[in-house]
């Protein structure tokens, strides 16, 4: 029994973070993991930032690579999120002007996030909302 735990444990261990663990201890405070453009639309004066699916959608819409590999894009898209969790701006941001100016830029969390917590969530990002739509 105790081999079993100790199996178990090391595993947890090797896999790194929780994307989702991450996302809402960290993100989820401003950022909703599943929106409707309805929903939005009726509560847009509460929210703090644009809900975590279109965030994910304009990622994957916006990012070109020259290769048709998916792989290859999943990870660009996933550098760039890393990278822009310490270090957004206006300039590399994927939301459009209004969202811009009723949102402003997100703050940097650099110092905040281990590199394993940003990949595990910029993973978590690209991934969860595989084949989902924002409408």
């Amino acid at each position: 029994m105790k081999s079993i735990t100790l199996i178990a444990l090391t595993t947890i261990t090797l896999m790194g973070a929780d994307g989702y663990k991450v996302y809402k201890n960290n993100c989820m405070k401003c950022h909703a993991e599943m929106m409707t453009k309805a929903e939005v639309i009726k509560s847009i004066n509460t929210l703090k930032a644009p809900p975590m699916i279109e965030v994910s959608n304009k990622l994957k819409n916006n990012i070109f690579t020259m290769d048709d590999d998916e792989d290859v894009k999943r990870r660009v898209v996933i550098a760039f999120v890393k990278d822009y969790i310490d270090n957004p701006s206006v300039q590399y941001s994927m939301c459009e002007p209004m969202a811009i100016e009723k949102f402003g830029i997100m703050p940097s969390l650099k110092g905040k996030l281990t590199e394993a917590q940003k990949q595990a969530v910029s993973e978590w990002v690209y991934d969860h909302y595989e084949g989902k739509t924002f409408n």
